[in-house]
C-alpha cells in the first residue's frame, strides 16, 4: 500500500511519528512530505531527531507569508507530488495550514487513480471561526475519506455536520504514544531548572499578534513569578512581537531558546502547572497529570477540562485573571495523570490499522 503522509509545523510531528513507527513494524515504508511551514532548526528539524523520524523524501520549503500565501505556495508545491506518488491515501494530521493545503490539492485529483485521504484528529471543535485552526480542521474534515477521532466527543461534531458515520473511526490520541514513549526519561531537561517553577508557552496569534493582550498576560505572569519562578522557552515569533511592544518579563521569568520534543516533555512533566494556549499541550499535560491553564477564551479539547487537568482563564483575559487561574492551577496539583480512552500509546497502530482495512 503506497501511504503519503504530510506534516509541516511542530504539532504535526508528534501525530506522525507513531503512524511511521506502526508501518516499520509492519513492513511500510510511506513517502514523507514536509511542507516547511515551521522552517526554524529548534521548531523542525530537531523534531525530526528526538522522534526518530527519517529524512523526509520531499521538504516544500513553505515557511513564511500570511494565511493566505502560506496555504496557496504547499498546494502549488504539493501538487506536482501527489501527482508522481498516486498514493492510495494521504495522511493529513491536525489543524495547520499544511494539513488543509494538502488535503484541497488531494480531492482534486484523486479521483484520477481512486486515491483518498485520511485525517488523523478528526473532530475537534472550538466553534471559534476567528480561529484559523477552525477554518482548517472543518474544511479538511469535509474533504477527507476516513476521519480519524482522538475522543468520542468528536463523532457528535461530526455527526451534527452531517458527516456519515460509516467516513468516523475512533483510533484515539496518537500526541500521547510518543509521550508514554519518553516520558520516563529526564537527562533531556535544560540544565539549572529551579526546583518548583511553571511552564509558560504562548504562540497564537489572537494572545501574541495584539499588544494589549499581549500585555495583560505577561504582567500576570510576572505577577505569578514573584511567587513561584515561570519557564518560558520562547516561540520565535513571540520573540518579535513582545519586542516589538516593548515587553520585557520580569526577573523571576526564565526566557528560553524552544525545547525539543523530549526535553519539553521532561520540563512539563516535572512543572507545577503550566500556562498555554497550545492545544497539545492541553492533552499532554492531562496524560501527565499536571495541572494546566489555556489561555483562551475556548477550547477544541473538551476532554481535558471534563476528563483532564486543563481550566480555561477566565475571560476577559485580563493580567488579574491570568493570576487567579494560575493560583488555581497549582492549588489543584496532585500529580494525578487522567488519560481518557484511547490515551493508551497505541493510537499510532490503531490508525494504521484503519487505512488498512478501508
Amino acid at each position: 500500500m503506497n501511504l503519503l503522509v504530510v506534516a509541516g509545523a511542530r504539532p504535526n510531528f508528534m501525530k506522525i511519528a507513531p503512524i511511521l513507527w506502526a508501518a516499520e513494524k509492519r513492513g511500510i515504508r510511506p513517502t514523507l512530505v514536509h511542507t516547511g511551514q515551521h522552517y526554524d532548526e529548534g521548531m523542525s528539524s530537531a523534531f525530526f531527531r528526538d522522534l526518530h523520524i527519517p529524512e523526509p523524501d520531499y521538504y516544500l520549503a513553505c515557511g513564511g507569508g500570511s494565511h493566505a500565501v502560506q496555504t496557496a505556495r504547499v498546494m502549488e508545491r504539493f501538487e506536482p507530488v501527489v501527482l508522481e506518488q498516486r498514493p492510495d491515501w494521504v495522511i493529513v494530521v491536525g489543524d495547520v495550514n499544511s494539513t488543509l493545503a494538502c488535503a484541497l490539492v488531494t480531492s482534486k485529483l484523486k479521483h484520477a487513480w481512486g486515491g483518498r485521504i485520511a485525517h488523523v484528529e478528526s473532530g475537534l471543535r472550538s466553534h471559534d471561526w476567528r480561529m484559523p485552526e477552525e477554518v482548517n480542521r472543518v474544511l479538511t474534515d469535509r474533504l477527507s475519506d476516513l476521519l480519524l477521532t482522538p475522543s468520542r466527543d468528536a463523532h457528535a461534531n461530526l455527526e451534527a455536520e452531517g458527516i456519515p458515520a460509516e467516513r468516523v473511526r475512533f483510533v484515539g490520541n496518537v500526541m500521547i504514544d510518543p509521550l508514554l514513549r519518553f516520558a520516563s526519561e529526564n537527562g533531556d531537561a535544560p540544565e539549572g531548572l529551579p526546583a518548583e517553577y511553571i511552564v509558560l508557552t504562548l504562540h497564537r496569534p489572537a494572545t501574541v499578534d495584539d499588544p494589549v493582550q499581549l500585555r495583560e498576560v505577561m504582567e500576570g505572569v510576572d505577577r505569578v513569578a514573584e511567587s513561584i519562578p515561570v519557564v518560558f522557552p520562547v516561540h520565535p515569533r513571540t520573540r518579535s512581537m513582545m519586542e516589538g511592544a516593548g515587553i520585557r518579563p520580569g526577573p523571576q521569568v526564565r526566557v528560553i531558546e524552544p525545547l525539543g520534543y523530549r526535553a519539553m516533555v521532561a520540563t512539563v512533566k516535572n512543572a507545577r502547572a503550566v500556562l498555554t494556549d497550545s492545544g497539545g499541550l492541553q492533552e499532554e499535560t492531562t496524560a501527565l497529570g499536571v495541572p494546566c491553564l489555556t489561555l483562551r477564551e475556548n477550547t477544541e479539547r473538551p476532554i481535558t477540562i471534563s476528563e483532564g487537568t486543563n481550566r480555561l482563564v477566565e475571560w476577559p483575559m485580563t493580567a488579574d485573571n491570568v493570576v487567579r487561574g494560575a493560583l488555581d492551577a497549582l492549588a489543584r496539583a496532585d500529580g494525578a495523570p487522567r488519560r481518557p480512552e484511547g490515551w493508551d500509546g497505541r493510537a499510532g497502530e490503531r490508525i494504521l490499522s484503519a487505512l488498512l482495512e478501508s
